[in-house]
């Protein structure tokens, strides 16, 4: 979606050129991208007197603030730097905005090349050549994610195995709908909670769909604002959850890996060993997370409260996580 030169956002951005880059006087090419549930994303560019360069902005709906998600703008783009710090591939951020800036809450960061849609990366024969190494790359970025310094940062929400199943059975229940699939996997859940841990940065939704790839694999982690302190297992068993897999479901790490070689390349990075029980308790729990939000989806759009097509879609896909949990539960997904 293309808002033009002369809107509001565009002129605040202006107001911005001077500080991203050196002899910046002008904005180009702003326009907003489409994606994103919770936060908008801006592309533009900025010319300087060594030419012109592509910058991001992640920004809060309207510049208000969300009240629903785990941890703000502001966290995020400190965790960013961070991980970038330790190593971790993530786009750098450059100017987190103020209250002088007239833009609302949210960053600029650096502009990444590259695709990010999970279905091409499955796919396209461009990206036949890396798909085989990809399942390493991602054990090792999770390293490096569960190595990044974070028990400092106030807004980090500390979230254990236990605490999570409790929040998505009240999710449940304040549905009001009834699913046995989704009853027999909380008593599943319930009987399989893994050991505590040390709790270390979870980035909360590494998969698939939220990294930039390119010819040479993983070139940029996106979307950090589920990120919290837990179980690092957590995010080894979202990435296998089969949602993520666009398709190549038998293909458990996003589509185009085995979880060996995830499992692997972690070992090998962080010199910690792979729980694989915990994390296929991480995976059902992530499968069933999803499933409740579609199932939610659905029942907006059903009340009349969402008509969107989006809605709708999301919605529909809730019987598809119950087949998934099924195959989890009976060991039919190894």
């Amino acid at each position: 979606m293309d808002k033009g030169i002369g809107h509001p956002v565009a002129e605040g951005l202006a107001r911005l050129a001077a500080s991203l880059v050196s002899g910046g006087e002008s904005v180009t090419a702003c326009r907003r991208l489409s994606g994103g549930a919770s936060q908008e994303t801006w592309a533009f560019t900025v010319a300087g007197v060594a030419g012109a360069e592509d910058f991001i902005l992640r920004r809060a709906p309207e510049g208000n603030w969300l009240p629903g998600l785990a941890i703000a703008l502001e966290t995020e783009a400190e965790l960013m730097s961070r991980a970038g710090a330790s190593g971790v591939p993530s786009p750098a951020v450059r100017h987190v905005l103020t209250s002088g800036d007239g833009l609302g809450r949210g960053f600029v960061m650096g502009f990444v090349a590259g695709e990010t849609l999970g279905q091409r990366i499955v796919r396209e024969p461009a990206f036949a050549d890396i798909r085989p190494r990809l399942a390493g790359q991602c054990g090792a970025i999770l390293a490096r994610i569960h190595d990044v310094p974070a028990g400092d940062i106030a807004d980090l929400r500390r979230l254990d195995a236990r605490s999570q199943v409790d929040e998505l059975a009240r999710m449940y229940r304040a549905g009001g709908q009834v699913r046995p699939v989704f009853d027999l996997a909380f008593r599943w859940l319930g009987g399989h909670l893994p050991a505590p841990v040390p709790p270390v940065l979870v980035h909360g939704d590494f998969r698939n769909g939220n990294l930039i790839f390119g010819s040479e694999g993983i070139r940029a982690v996106l979307d950090w604002e589920l990120a919290h302190l837990g179980d690092p297992m957590e995010d080894l068993g979202w990435i296998c959850v089969a949602s993520w897999r666009f398709g190549a479901i038998d293909l458990p790490v996003g589509g185009f890996g085995r979880r060996e070689d995830l499992f692997a390349a972690y070992e090998a990075a962080s010199g910690c060993p792979v729980d694989a029980g915990a994390v296929r308790f991480w995976e059902v729990l992530g499968t069933l997370r999803w499933g409740l939000i579609c199932n939610e989806s659905g029942t907006r759009f059903a009340a009349g409260l969402d008509r969107s097509v989006e809605r709708a879609i999301i919605g529909r896909r809730a019987s598809e996580t119950e087949i998934d949990l099924l195959h989890l539960l009976t060991g039919r997904d190894d």
